[in-house]
């Protein structure tokens, strides 16, 4: 039952639609799964589920209806690599007994194939990054954009474009994670979106006024995520830096590191915490949809650095416009100068940050705050589609305020 005190009609019945659920995954949109299942007793489905075994899993033993990528090899590692299936895979799930379809869509889950009597809802994560922004960023580091087998991989990003704009129109209500992925919406599909950001899991952080001397990164080490240019920025100034992750640029990080820079891999949830937790600063350099790094270290009472685009412009208060409630310092460019500048700046204010006020900002993101905005949301929608209204998501728009 919801533990909201939003009513939502008893005589429902709701459909959640995942794209895969395995113990690797583990970010911001598993996490919306999770709150949408606290909050709403609906049937969970997914293109893979691997989840549902793992005993520490709050999936434990769950029924889950999934398709025939199930079943193929490999598909627990990787189910990725079979990305030309998953649009037929997808639409290969029957929800027709249900009266409201919920997807939690970063790739194929909104393409579920629907009735006009049923409501489909989805929270978008972000348009498919490797059909849309970061299309040659693919091509130009992987083997198969080059030769005979680039011009396949070419065609076959273009027609999953067009399939990714095709099954967009199968969506009623879009809710996106933040300003910046509602803007890539209307760009890729031409469809309005209200803005919720996710939940973030702010109990698990522990406040920790008393900071160390280093600064601290923590994510996958990949091309896009520029923790080169990081590691560059602390070779240059000397400062001390802590870098978590694992990825394919891994190697190349720790031959470029100086010896005031820590490249520690991958590490446990509760290392992580710890070091989240006792950070001078985290410094954050990619362009996310949302972030929710950046959250969880605020929650630790831990100032932010991070490239002013993207979610990151909406979950950090820069300090020098917001002297009061700042929680960290924007940089205009992703460029080693840049972050360079960006850190000197945040010495210069170093002794101004308040660690309670960067909690307190973080507790605006609370799990909580996301199942009474996504209901209130999920509540309107619902009575518009059953008077009838089948209007466009302009018409229903709740932007929370994070003031």
């Amino acid at each position: 039952m919801p533990d909201s005190a939003i009513a939502t009609p008893t005589d429902l019945n709701y459909a959640l639609v995942h794209e895969w659920l395995t113990p690797k995954s583990t970010g911001g949109s598993e996490l919306v799964v999770r709150e949408i299942l606290q909050c709403l007793d609906a049937d969970l489905y997914a293109l893979i589920d691997f989840e549902s075994i793992e005993p520490e899993s709050y999936l434990y033993q769950r029924q889950i209806g999934t398709t025939f990528l199930q079943n193929l090899p490999g598909a627990k590692n990787g189910v990725q690599k079979y990305l030309p299936l998953m649009p037929i895979a997808i639409e290969q799930l029957d929800l027709r007994k249900y009266d409201v379809i919920l997807s939690s869509a970063h790739a194929v889950a909104k393409g579920i194939l629907t009735t006009p009597q049923q409501l489909h809802v989805c929270y978008c994560h972000t348009p498919m990054r490797y059909a849309w922004d970061l299309t040659f960023d693919y091509l130009h580091q992987s083997r198969l954009g080059r030769g005979i087998p680039g011009l396949f991989t070419r065609y076959l990003l273009h027609r999953l474009r067009q399939w990714d704009v095709l099954s967009a129109n199968r969506v009623d209500r879009f809710i996106a994670n933040s300003h910046f992925t509602a803007s890539r919406i209307w760009r890729c599909y031409r469809r309005q979106a209200d803005v919720l950001y996710p939940p973030v899991n702010i109990d698990r952080f522990t406040f920790n006024a008393d900071k160390d001397d280093f600064y601290l990164t923590v994510c996958r080490l990949v091309g896009y995520k520029q923790v080169a240019l990081i590691v560059e920025a602390f070779n240059q100034n000397g400062k001390n830096l802590v870098v978590i992750g694992t990825g394919t640029e891994l190697q190349t990080l720790q031959q470029i590191a100086k010896s005031n820079v820590k490249i520690l891999g991958s590490q446990s949830n509760l290392v992580v915490q710890d070091y989240l937790a006792r950070a001078k600063a985290f410094v954050y350099t990619a362009c996310e949809d949302f972030g929710i790094v950046l959250v969880e270290a605020m929650a630790c009472g831990t100032p932010v650095i991070a490239y002013g685009r993207g979610g990151a412009a909406e979950t950090v208060v820069d300090i020098r416009s917001h002297p009061a409630r700042g929680t960290g310092i924007l940089f205009p460019t992703q460029t080693t100068a840049a972050i360079v500048s960006a850190i000197d700046t945040f010495e210069t204010y170093q002794q101004q940050f308040s660690a309670e006020q960067i909690r307190l900002h973080a507790e605006g993101f609370a799990a909580t705050v996301f199942r009474s905005e996504y209901l209130s949301l999920l509540d309107r929608y619902q009575r518009h589609w059953q008077s009838g209204m089948r209007s466009t998501a302009s018409e229903v728009s709740i932007t929370p305020n994070r003031e």
